[in-house]
Order: structure tokens, then sequence, then C-alpha cells
């Protein structure tokens, strides 16, 4: 306490002076309208820089909740997306999330009535790898939220892989980037129309390569690939990848080979979509049943 005294003794000339500058301010800038302006001005542009700097810190941490409300929304959206639903004659039975379409006249005519035949899911990553021979992708969502075996799963950009497994709480999805016997994907050139199968070469997790499709056909780099539909895994027309180059490995051979950049980036995946083919179940016991027929 005494060497508090004995500093304000010593400096006592000191705090009055900036007492009396800082009244001396106040007083110029309350009197008279010019500087008064000018700090109202001052005051506010650095205040105005100062709330801006806190929202983005603030949008920034936010950005978590604001990415998962995003993606359920997506998800809740490509439920409504018309290859969710299948042309099905519903005059004969009573079906269950069904759309249906009327005419705009005063008979209100039923012109068509689709059945719900995809169900999306979203689900969080939160495991992936890209280096291996067979790479997994681990999502936070299982059996208890829907997801199975076998079910198909896609990113906001395109395809991603395969279901393989399902915990309570969490699957194991056998990745796109994947050299496994007989693992490729059904697609198609969506210009052309011609159909082939996408299928990982071990190279760069960027790049893929498309089979099957003959010389003939007229591709162009840059061309859209995408799912074919005849696969149970996937909608049609879900983007797969975009070609690159275009060769022809044997001149004896009947087919291109076409390397493929990648519609989904497996290095920052971050959120997929988990999707329940409703429908084929029935698909796949009518074709077994008439191959035992045989």
């Amino acid at each position: 306490m005494r060497n508090l005294i004995i500093f304000f003794r010593r400096y006592f000339n000191f705090f009055l002076f900036l007492l009396l500058e800082v009244i001396c301010i106040v007083l110029v800038f309350q009197k008279n309208d010019f500087q008064h302006t000018a700090y109202i001005n001052s005051a506010n542009q650095i205040s105005g820089k100062m709330y801006e700097q806190y929202n983005q810190v603030e949008y920034y941490l936010h950005l978590t909740a604001t990415n998962d409300s995003l993606v359920r929304e997506n998800s809740r959206l490509r439920n409504y997306l018309a290859t969710t639903f299948d042309q099905f004659d519903t005059a004969s039975g009573t079906h269950t999330d069904t759309l249906r379409r009327f005419s705009d006249d005063s008979l209100h005519k039923l012109l068509e009535s689709k059945v719900r035949k995809y169900f999306y899911r979203e689900a969080k990553v939160v495991n992936n790898s890209v280096n291996q021979d067979v790479n997994y992708i681990t999502i936070h969502r299982g059996r208890l939220q829907g997801v199975k075996p076998n079910m198909g799963v896609i990113s906001s950009a395109g395809v991603v892989g395969v279901v393989r497994s399902a915990s309570d709480n969490y699957a194991v999805v056998l990745s796109l980037l994947s050299r496994v016997r007989n693992f490729g994907f059904s697609a198609r050139l969506l210009r052309t129309k011609e159909m082939g199968n996408v299928q990982w070469d071990g190279g760069s997790g960027m790049y893929a390569v498309l089979h099957d499709i003959p010389r003939n056909a007229k591709v162009q780099k840059g061309d859209t690939v995408v799912t074919s539909g005849f696969s149970s895994f996937f909608p049609p027309d879900i983007p797969i990848g975009y070609v690159d180059s275009v060769t022809v490995e044997d001149k004896s051979s009947t087919s291109f080979n076409i390397r493929l950049k990648l519609a989904t980036n497996f290095y920052n995946v971050e959120y997929v979509y988990v999707i329940e083919n409703l429908l084929k179940d029935e698909q796949s016991n009518l074709e077994d049943s008439t191959r035992a027929n045989k």
C-alpha cells in the first residue's frame, strides 16, 4: 500500500495531465460540430469492422451445425426427386408413399401415379481410406437408423460405394476406390447413351476406368458418365465421373479404354447419402425364381 501511494505521488503530475487532456478532447468533440461528426463517423466505422469480425468468428463456429442442417435438407429434397419414384399402376390396390399427378381442369383426373422406389438417408463420414488396394469408408449410421448391407452410397457430387456391413450405429462402405474382383458400377455415357462398366485401376484416387464402350461410339473429352439405373444400388443418372482421355490398348480390341476423372473427391468427403432401394427384394426374388425355373 505504501509503495502504491509513493507511485501515485511520484507520477501525480503526469496522471493529472492525462486527465485534463481527456477532458479537453471530450469538450472539443462535444462543442464543435465538425470534430463531433468526424468522431461519430470514425467510431461507427471502427465498431462496424469489429462487429463484422465478430460475426465472421461466430459464423465459423456455427459452420458444423450449418453443414449438418444443409445435409439433412438435401436428403429430404432428394427424396422428392422424380428418379426416386417408379411409374406404377395403383388402380388394383393401395400403395403407401406414392406421388400422384392430376389434371388441371375441373375434372381433376388422375394422370399418373408413382410409387417410391428409393429413399435417401444422410450420414457423416467418420473414417476414410484412399491409399489401399481395397478402401473403406465408415459412416455414423447403422441398422438402428435403417442402413443395411448392399445399399448404394453417394456424395453430393456423385457415386461413393456400397455398404458392406453395419452395426447398430455405424456402417462400413466399400469405396469405389477398391480393386475387388467383379466389383464395378454399371454406367452409361450421358450424351450418347452407350453402356459400360466403371472400375478403379488401383492408381490415383481421383481417376477410374470405364470399360466396354464400343469403338464406334463418339466419345469426347469432358463427357459425363452416370449410373445406368440397371444396378439395384443406384437410381439412374447419378454422376460417376467425366471423360479425361480415350485410348485403345489393343488394335484388335472392339472397345475403348476410357479414363475418368471421378465426380466425388474421396480425399475430402465428409457427408454421404445412403440409398435404400425399396423394391429391390421384389425384383431380386422374381429374377432368382425365373432363373431357377429354367
